[in-house]
C-alpha cells in the first residue's frame, strides 16, 4: 500500500481539521490552546457539539478519504448515517479503526482511551500497519478520542512524540459516547467494522476495492452503557455495507455468508445486555458479533452479487428505547 502515489492521510485531513476549529461556533464545539500550540477539540464535554460536528469528525477519522452523509433513515427512526470510500482498507483500518492504545496513570484516577483517526498512522504502534504496509510522513497530526475526560499534559506530550510532530501540529479531537457528535462518529464506522471482520476472517485485504454503508441514528443514551449499546446495535441490527472485490464467486459467496452479524453466537440480544452478562469483559465477547447486520459483497471480476443477513427492526427498538406517544 505505500507506493510513491500512496495519500498522506494526515495532510487530507489537516484542512478538514482546521475548518471544524474555524466553524467552532456554528458546530457547538469548544477549541483550546494545548501547550506548545496545538489544539484540543471538545465534542461533548462542556460543550454541546450536534450532528453536523459528528459528521464533520466521522471524515477527518476516515482521514480525508471517505465522505460521511445523512440520510432519510427507515422505520421509526428518521436518520440515518452514510459513508463511503474509494479507499475502504486506508481509509477505515489505516485511518478510522480505533486501535491505538493510549493510557496515563494507575488505579481508578488513570486515564485510557482509545485513539482513532489519521495520527495513528504516524505513530504506527499497531501491528496492524506492518500488515497494511503503510506508514504516513507529515508535519501535522489528528486523533480522535472517545472519551469524556480532558487527557493528562504527559499523554499529550507522548502523542506528539509519537507522531512525530511539532507540537503546534497536533489536533486532539474529543467525543464522549453519550454525545451526539459521539454518536455519529461511532455509527460512521459501520464501514469500518465491516472491514475489520474482513481482515479477522482472513479475506485478503488487497481484494478488497470499494465500498459504502449505512446505520441508523440513535439518540444518545442516558448513561455511558445504553449510549455505547446504542452505538453498537446501530451497526449490528440496522448496519448495511455493499463491497467491491475482486476474487472468485466462491470466496465473494462465503465472504458474504460469514461476515454478517448474525453469524455470531453471541448474536440476538441488544449490546448493552450481553456486557453485562459477561461482566463488562469486552474479551468475552464473541469478536464475530462485531459487523454489520446485513452485507452485500460484489464481485468485479465476474459482476455476481452475494447477500447475506438482515435488518433486525424490532431489536433495534429495543436498544433504541422507542415508545409510542
Amino acid at each position: 500500500m505505500n507506493r510513491p502515489d500512496s495519500p498522506s492521510i494526515n495532510r487530507l485531513a489537516a484542512p478538514l481539521a482546521d475548518s471544524l476549529a474555524r466553524d467552532r461556533y456554528t458546530l457547538r464545539i469548544g477549541v483550546e490552546d494545548l501547550p506548545g500550540g496545538g489544539r484540543l477539540v471538545d465534542a461533548g464535554i462542556d460543550h454541546d457539539g450536534g450532528i453536523e460536528a459528528g459528521r464533520r469528525i466521522a471524515e477527518i477519522c476516515l482521514g480525508g478519504l471517505g465522505e460521511v452523509r445523512l440520510l432519510a433513515g427507515a422505520g421509526r427512526w428518521p436518520l440515518a448515517v452514510s459513508v463511503h470510500t474509494a479507499n475502504p482498507v486506508l481509509a477505515c483500518l489505516g485511518s478510522q479503526y480505533a486501535g491505538w492504545s493510549l493510557a496515563h496513570g494507575e488505579g481508578k484516577g488513570a486515564f485510557r482511551a482509545l485513539g482513532s483517526g489519521p495520527g495513528r498512522a504516524l505513530a504506527g504502534k499497531e501491528e496492524l500497519f506492518g500488515e497494511l504496509g503503510y506508514r504516513d510522513d507529515a508535519d501535522s497530526a489528528a486523533l480522535v478520542l472517545e472519551t469524556d475526560r480532558r487527557p493528562p499534559a504527559e499523554l499529550i506530550e507522548k502523542i506528539v512524540r509519537d507522531c512525530r510532530i511539532p507540537s503546534a501540529g497536533l489536533t486532539l479531537i474529543l467525543t464522549p459516547t453519550r454525545s451526539l457528535a459521539g454518536t455519529v462518529q461511532i455509527v460512521a464506522r459501520v464501514l469500518e467494522v465491516a472491514l475489520h471482520k474482513v481482515h479477522a476472517l482472513g479475506f485478503p485485504l488487497g481484494q478488497v476495492v470499494d465500498g459504502a454503508g449505512h446505520a441508523p441514528l440513535p439518540t444518545p443514551g442516558a448513561d455511558f452503557l445504553t449510549a455505547m449499546g446504542r452505538t453498537n446495535d446501530a451497526i449490528l441490527f440496522g448496519g448495511t455495507v455493499q463491497l467491491f472485490v475482486r476474487c472468485g464467486d466462491d470466496e465473494a459467496r462465503d465472504l458474504a455468508r460469514r461476515l454478517p452479524s448474525s453469524a455470531s453466537r453471541d448474536y440476538g440480544r441488544p449490546f448493552a445486555r450481553i456486557f453485562e452478562e459477561v461482566k463488562y469483559d469486552f474479551y468475552a465477547i464473541d469478536p464475530m458479533l462485531f459487523a454489520p447486520a446485513r452485507v452485500v459483497v460484489s464481485n468485479l471480476d465476474t459482476g455476481a452479487s452475494f447477500a447475506a443477513g438482515a435488518i433486525d427492526e424490532a431489536l433495534i427498538d429495543v436498544s433504541f428505547g422507542g415508545e409510542a406517544a
